[in-house]
């Protein structure tokens, strides 16, 4: 009989879909705490915020009049964060953020309470060469187009995590299918590539937009053509940073429909904050991260496309 539910239950659910609106009760505020700073010589924000109801799709409001700072365990420096219309910032003068292999303490503090989280700066490693290759019209495209390639190399040692984030064209590849992070140079620790070149998915599938042309249901815009660019950046992940962005590629990147029946239920990412005060009543959410980065470009011009064509062509 239970067999038989399931089933009717199962033929009902692909044979029809009903939209609906429900009416939800607004959870209690959470303060939130975007920190992602880097070694890049720019103004580093962390943005501290509440959180809204689910169908809210307005910018989150700021909380204002925080104490916000970073303090380097080893150097014993702190870097005061200055509140301003976005965030709360500060300013590189001459030298980068931090020093790797440093670990460092982010302190906010906001209607009597404070709330830290701890990051270690790990090593980076540069991206060496980005290449252009010419692929003849496929199924997919009707007209020949490039793809692009980088290369960069996991240092010797266990343990190093990054995050590779590209742009084509000045617009960054942030979809969540785009998310492309990388444990030595595989995709985690349980299959961990140390001390070798960064596996091919990593360098070539995260970094070439497959989008879907407007006018055609079954054609895509080509990755890249003459005169597009691309910049990629790597940047150092300690491992709860890792961890952490692994649970917000499960949350964003669903199946949708039917397939949401078995996907990974939504859940809040875990955080590395927390409160000072043991008998806090304040929840919190967001991450707390300290990266080095290395960066380069290319850009695919006609006397390179024109030498790649000339060469597959041979």
């Amino acid at each position: 009989m239970n067999k038989l539910l399931y089933i009717t239950v199962l033929i009902a659910a692909l044979g029809c879909e009903t939209e609906i609106n429900p009416t939800l009760n607004n959870a209690a505020e959470i303060m939130v705490v975007d920190a992602w700073i880097t070694q890049k010589m720019e103004r580093q924000v962390i943005r501290v915020t509440r959180s809204q109801p689910y169908f809210d799709n307005s910018v989150p409001s700021k909380i204002v009049g925080a104490i916000v700072r970073i303090e380097d365990l080893e150097s014993g420096d702190n870097y005061i964060f200055e509140e301003g219309t976005d965030g709360y910032f500060w300013e590189p003068s001459g030298l980068p953020f931090g020093e790797v292999g440093h670990t460092y303490r982010l302190t906010v503090t906001s209607g009597g309470e404070t709330f830290e989280a701890f990051s270690r700066l790990g090593r980076v490693t540069p991206v060496d060469t980005i290449t252009f290759k010419y692929n003849p019209k496929d199924f997919l495209l009707d007209e020949p187009y490039f793809t692009s390639e980088f290369m960069a190399t996991d240092p010797v040692g266990e343990g190093d995590a990054y995050w590779v984030k590209a742009w084509k064209n000045d617009v960054f590849l942030g979809k969540p299918e785009e998310l492309n992070l990388v444990y030595d140079g595989g995709f985690s620790a349980s299959n961990s590539v140390d001390g070798e070149v960064f596996i091919l998915p990593i360098r070539r599938d995260f970094i070439n937009p497959l989008d879907k042309a407007e006018d055609k249901d079954t054609q895509f815009i080509p990755p890249y053509q003459v005169g597009d660019s691309i910049t990629v950046e790597i940047h150092s992940l300690d491992h709860a940073a890792f961890n952490f962005l692994w649970g917000v590629y499960f949350n964003i990147n669903r199946p949708g429909g039917f397939g949401e029946l078995f996907a990974f239920p939504l859940a809040n990412s875990t955080t590395n904050l927390k409160s000072t005060d043991s008998n806090s009543v304040t929840n919190v959410a967001g991450f707390f991260n300290v990266s080095a980065v290395t960066t380069r470009g290319q850009k695919l011009t006609q006397p390179l496309a024109d030498e790649i064509i000339h060469l597959t062509n041979k």
